[in-house]
């Protein structure tokens, strides 16, 4: 008889074994439909890789979207107390396909953590990004970043909201000239543009680099994410996944949703990550659930 497993394609291969692994550690299975009221998307527009939303409204008269996000219904949907909420996912989004530029169906495994989010609850799930990673391709890199050294710098040296938003472009391209020009432009001195110039050159293996982050401790936040991020990488080593992880501060996110730790994954042989997460408290505090979370999602159309 023919093995099962040699009719499934990569992406059914990866949704099974993705989803065996977070059962292992908790995560249960979250269903939803597919679509919610627009508002929870309409609102949250930044929140998202898109603007672009597929409407329709339903026969009470109600705006609905199909989902283009599974982290904001999730959100909305989980009753999160003291504890925790562990949710894993394989569901399809509606979203513009980057190759066609038109609108697709795409399916994404992923995990989600809620409520008292703390150093250990990030270690796990950056652990089990790096494993969803070796599951699809043992040549892969998790690039790992945390947002609140990012920020945390940016108002240290004193930049304007609007610098910060061109900066924070820059850096997303690794662009040091760019960052020093913007600088200049807004009279900072030299050994501060120095500074924010190391968040494009600090970067590799964690224990390549790990040592020189001290020079971000510049305030009582950004002393502390670097210690959480010394502690993490300490725990990450000893469970044998640091050789593939990178500590990359190009990784950068809307400051208005995100903080704390951010990644993205790619596996060899595909030019786009097919991993993306990270910590999303303040989308949690705008959505009025006092708890934290973090998760990260699998792109299998990349696959």
């Amino acid at each position: 008889m023919e093995n099962l497993t040699e009719l499934l394609t990569r992406d059914e291969k990866a949704i099974f074994t993705l989803r065996a692994l977070y059962n292992k550690y908790g995560y249960s299975k979250y269903k939803m439909s597919k679509f919610e009221e627009y508002d929870l998307y309409g609102k949250n527009k930044d929140f998202l890789p898109s603007e672009n939303i597929i409407t329709f409204t339903d026969t009470d008269g109600r705006l609905l979207a199909l989902k283009p996000d599974v982290t904001l219904s999730i959100i909305k949907n989980s009753r999160v107390t003291d504890g925790l909420v562990k949710a894993q996912y394989n569901e399809n989004v509606y979203r513009i396909s980057k190759g066609t530029n038109s609108f697709k169906e795409l399916m994404q495994v992923g995990l989600e953590c809620l409520g008292n989010v703390g150093k250990e609850e990030l270690t796990e799930v950056i652990f089990l990004a790096a494993k969803s990673l070796d599951l699809i391709s043992e040549s892969n890199v998790l690039e790992i970043s945390h947002l609140d050294i990012t920020y945390g710098v940016l108002d240290f040296v004193g930049i304007s909201e609007e610098g910060k938003t061109k900066i924070l472009d820059c850096l997303g391209k690794k662009n040091a000239s760019g960052i020093e020009a913007i600088c200049i432009s807004e009279s900072i001195g030299e050994e501060k543009i120095e500074l924010v110039k190391k968040l494009v050159t600090v970067y590799g293996a964690p224990d390549s680099v790990i040592k020189t982050i001290d020079v971000f401790k510049v305030n009582e936040e950004t002393s502390a994410a670097v210690e959480q991020l010394k502690d993490i990488f300490a725990v990450l080593k000893e469970q044998g996944v640091s050789e593939k992880l990178c500590l990359d501060f190009s990784l950068v996110g809307d400051m208005k949703y995100y903080n704390g730790i951010a990644m993205k994954g790619f596996v060899d042989g595909i030019p786009t990550g097919i991993l993306s997460g990270g910590q999303y408290d303040k989308m949690m505090l705008k959505m009025r659930k006092k708890a934290r979370g973090v998760g990260f999602a699998v792109y299998l159309d990349e696959l």
